[in-house]
This record gives C-alpha cells, structure tokens and sequence, in this order.
C-alpha cells in the first residue's frame, strides 16, 4: 500500500520556470526511497509541495490517503522533514527544541522518546546546550531529532549529509535503517550517489521536472549496469590490433591493459570470443578481472543521454 501518491504534479513560478513538469510517483510504505537529479532537477521543489511549503500549480498529493490541499493538517501530521538548511532557535536548548516540535504536532510529552533520540544522535550530552553553541554537525543532528520528534510515518531527508562529518554520515544511515526496521518510510534526496546505492530500495531520477525514471535499485543496475572487463597483459601494446576491432576495445596505462565494455544482460556478451581472439592473434595477459557498473555511472549516463532506452 503506498504512503505517498502524487499525481500529475506541476509547479511553474510566476517568472515563467517550471520546476515541475507533471510528475506522477507512488512510494509504499516502509521502503527507502532515493531522489536524485543535478542542482535544479526539482527535488527540493517535490519535497517542499509535499510538505506544505509551496503551492503547486496543478495536480494532486495524498500522504496516508490525505490530500495535502483538503486535508493539510492530516497530512502533515504524518511528514516529518529534514531540509538542507540550518535553521534552528539559536537561544533554546537541545531538549527544549525538540520537545517543542514533537509539541507542535499535538504529541503529548515523551521525555523517553525524546532522551532515546538524542542518544541515537549523540546529542544527550548536549541537551542543556544551547543551539547558538553547538558545531554545524550538531545543528544537523538537532534538525533530524525535530523532524523525528513527533514519530511521523513518512520522514523526508533533503541532502541529509551535505557537508557533515563522517562520524554523523554514519551515525545517520544507521539511524534510517533503524527507522526503515521500525516501519517508518523514507524519501531521500542526496549527492554521495554511493550513499543511495547501499542504503535505497528504489531510485528515481529527476531531470529539468521530470520525473525520467523509477526503478528498483537492483532492476536498475541490470537493465542499466554495464560491465567492463579489464585485460592485464603481459606486455604493452601500442595499438589495438585490427583482429580485436569487432569489440571496439581501448588500450589503458600506457597500453598496458586492455579495456573492454559489455553489456553483462547480452544473449552474447562476447567475452569468450574477444579473449579467443587475443589468443589467435599471440597476445598473452596476466590477469582478468571485471566491473560491474556502479549506480554513479547509471546516473551520468541517464544524464548525458546514454540511458534513454530505459
């Protein structure tokens, strides 16, 4: 059963920008849901409709079954949101700020809740501080705390990670599969492409407010994955030889190695025929060894074009 609809949704400034273009998604509950798309695709415009931040020009969006539009604060109710910026109470304390949000949603007090998520951001010992005090990696923990304070059903990470800390990068990705264990269902958007790889069950991809592609992560790198096999000769070469021409390779550190790609879901990927032809033409190799293509290399594909098929 899906937890977020969205339909036909289209959002156009009154300069005339379309940062929206018609986009239709459904995302079910208790997935990991990664968003990604080049500076100006229209992610933060998606998520900031959903959220209630900004009026769409045409189309619809139910959270749980409620229309954002008729039913707002039903909706809302269920969304937590952790935006890009760091806009916090300077003069509050930790405890005191994220008490206050998950207050605001009409939650009645649960300092247990709230102690249990400072603990799981390594913010307990922080909790009298006052915001005004704490580094820019500890704002981006309080920022998550107060989304998560009210326990909502759909949690929305904007470029969760941009510019933190290692240990916080890790301290959050094991915060969302707890979260993800424990029902909750997450929509990301990121730039550490590798992060989306490991962490998402499905990705979509959105370019100039259009949504060009969803799919499960792992159909994904199949459908779209190349695979690269890489030839370690025994001794350079300074051409490819006319014989290996069929397979169109490429010579690599000073031809050293031969470069070949495939696409790994062929009837005939042709790896047997080009290591024959190797051998009938003399050429002799130390090693093999081959790559499947990472969801980075998927990414700038869909976007120069290479991945229009799909």
């Amino acid at each position: 059963m899906s937890i977020l609809a969205i339909s036909g949704l289209t959002k156009t400034y009154g300069s005339g920008l379309t940062a929206l273009d018609g986009v239709d998604l459904s995302i079910d509950r208790g997935e990991i849901f990664a968003l990604l798309g080049p500076n100006g695709a229209g992610k933060t415009t998606l998520i900031s409709i959903v959220c209630g931040i900004v009026t769409p020009s045409a189309g619809t969006v139910k959270v749980a079954g409620f229309d954002i539009a008729r039913d707002y604060r039903q909706a809302r109710y269920r969304i937590g949101l952790v935006p890009q910026e760091l806009s916090t109470d300077a003069f509050e304390t930790v405890a005191d700020t994220v008490r206050f949000s998950r207050g605001l949603f009409g939650r009645r007090r649960d300092d247990a809740l709230i102690e249990r998520l400072l603990t799981d951001l390594s913010l307990w010992d922080k909790r009298d501080s006052k915001i005004m005090a704490l580094s820019g990696g500890m704002k981006r923990r309080v920022l998550i705390a107060k989304a998560l304070a009210h326990e909502p059903e759909l949690l929305f990470l904007d470029e969760p990670t941009a510019g933190v800390d290692v240990e916080l990068r890790r301290d959050m990705w094991r915060l969302v599969r707890d979260l993800r264990d424990r029902g909750t269902t997450i929509v990301l958007t990121t730039h550490y492409i590798e992060e989306a790889e490991e962490m998402a069950d499905r990705v979509g991809v959105i370019l100039k407010g259009k949504l060009i592609l969803v799919e499960e992560k792992t159909t994904l790198m199949q459908k779209l994955g190349k695979r690269t096999l890489t030839v370690a000769l025994a001794e350079p070469l300074g051409a490819v030889p006319a014989a290996l021409a069929p397979w169109a390779p490429t010579l690599k550190k000073g031809g050293a190695e031969l470069e070949y790609v495939f696409d790994a879901a062929a009837e005939r990927p042709g790896v047997a025929g080009l290591l024959r032809a190797l051998s009938d033409a003399g050429i002799s190799y130390k090693d093999l060894n081959t790559q499947q293509s990472s969801l980075e290399d998927i990414f700038v594909g869909l976007l120069h074009g290479d991945g229009a098929r799909a």
